[in-house]
């Protein structure tokens, strides 16, 4: 939650903007803005404005990310790497509570670059977002689901 202040010497105006995440828990996330002159209504309308701008994250049986991932936003920077059952959210504060609400429940992180909240939190998201399922990377390749776990027709 952050407070901007303004207006004429001796009287000042403040308007609250709110970072909201929602998530299902399992493999749905979303991350909202919200600003007003309250705080409760500035809460409401970053949850609200999450619940808009929820998407589906590929999550494994084992509850973590499939394949190491960077994302990017602005100059912040999120590594998210899989992690072995019972490792835990390895995670900043606002990016854990990205991987919580989506039901991720063994993941690394790293953030880099620029600290900013809503920065990282869209970083996180953009990586996140470019996941894809194995089925959708297996018929880009023009392989089935066995050839592409196997490694049949790689090269090496």
């Amino acid at each position: 939650m952050g407070r901007t202040g303004g207006g004429p010497l001796g009287s000042q105006y403040f308007s609250f903007s709110v970072l909201g995440v929602v998530g299902d828990g399992k493999g749905r996330v979303g991350v909202g803005l919200g600003k007003a002159n309250l705080v409760p209504d500035a809460v409401r309308k970053s949850l609200e404005a999450a619940k808009k701008h929820m998407v589906e994250i590929p999550i494994t049986k084992k509850g973590t990310i499939p394949f190491t991932v960077r994302g990017h936003y602005g100059s912040g920077c999120v590594v998210m790497k899989p992690a072995a059952p019972g490792t835990g959210v390895i995670a900043g504060g606002c990016v854990r509570a990205v991987m919580e609400a989506a039901g991720i429940r063994d993941i690394l992180t790293k953030s880099l670059g620029n600290t900013n909240p809503a920065n990282l939190l869209r970083a996180a998201m953009n990586g996140l977002l470019s996941l894809k399922k194995p089925g959708e990377i297996a018929k880009v390749r023009g392989l089935t689901l066995k050839q592409l776990f196997e490694g049949v027709g790689s090269q090496g």
